[in-house]
C-alpha cells in the first residue's frame, strides 16, 4: 500500500467535526485495517499519567483483554516510558511481551504528543512476520500528529 494515497484520508477524517473525537479514531483504525494487508489489530492507547497506566480507546481487530496496561509493561507500557517508537520484527523473541492472540507476529507503537507530552498511543498487531518498515514508522508518525491536533 502506498502511504501518500492514505494521508489526505487521515486528513479527512481528523477534520470531520461532524464526529466526536473517537468516532474519528475508529474511521482511522478501520482505514489503516483495510487498507493495509499487513495491518491486523490497530488500536489507540491513551495514558493516565496519575495512575501510569494506559487505557485501551477505538480499535478494530480480535478483541483484547488487555484494556489496562501499567507503565512499562508490554510494548505499549515501554512506548508510555521510552516516548520512542517501537518497532517488534518477532513478538517471540520479546521477553517484556503481552500477548493478545496467538496469530501475532509482529507489533508496532508509534506515541501521540500533545504540547511535547506523550499522551498516549497507536498499536498496531501483524499476523505477518516482520512486515514494518522505516515507511510505516513515517506515515504513523503522520497520523499521530494529526491525531494530537484532535486532542488538545
Amino acid at each position: 500500500m502506498n502511504f501518500e494515497v492514505l494521508k489526505p484520508q487521515i486528513e479527512t477524517i481528523i477534520s470531520d467535526t461532524a464526529k466526536t473525537t473517537n468516532e474519528r479514531l475508529l474511521s482511522i483504525c478501520q482505514l489503516l485495517e483495510t487498507h493495509i494487508d499487513h495491518y491486523n489489530w490497530v488500536g489507540f492507547y491513551f495514558a493516565d499519567s496519575d495512575k501510569k497506566e494506559l487505557h485501551l480507546g477505538p480499535y478494530v481487530g480480535e478483541p483484547t483483554d488487555h484494556s489496562v496496561i501499567p507503565f512499562g509493561k508490554g510494548i505499549c507500557g515501554q512506548v508510555a516510558v521510552s516516548n520512542q517508537n517501537f518497532v517488534v520484527p518477532d513478538v517471540a523473541a520479546q521477553d517484556n511481551y503481552i500477548a493478545c492472540s496467538i496469530t501475532v507476529k509482529a507489533e508496532i507503537v508509534v506515541p501521540i504528543f500533545v504540547d511535547g507530552k506523550n499522551i498516549g498511543q497507536i498499536d498496531i498487531d501483524s499476523n505477518t512476520p516482520d512486515p514494518f518498515t522505516e515507511a510505516d514508522e513515517r506515515f504513523l508518525e503522520f497520523v499521530c500528529a494529526h491525531v494530537a491536533t484532535i486532542l488538545s
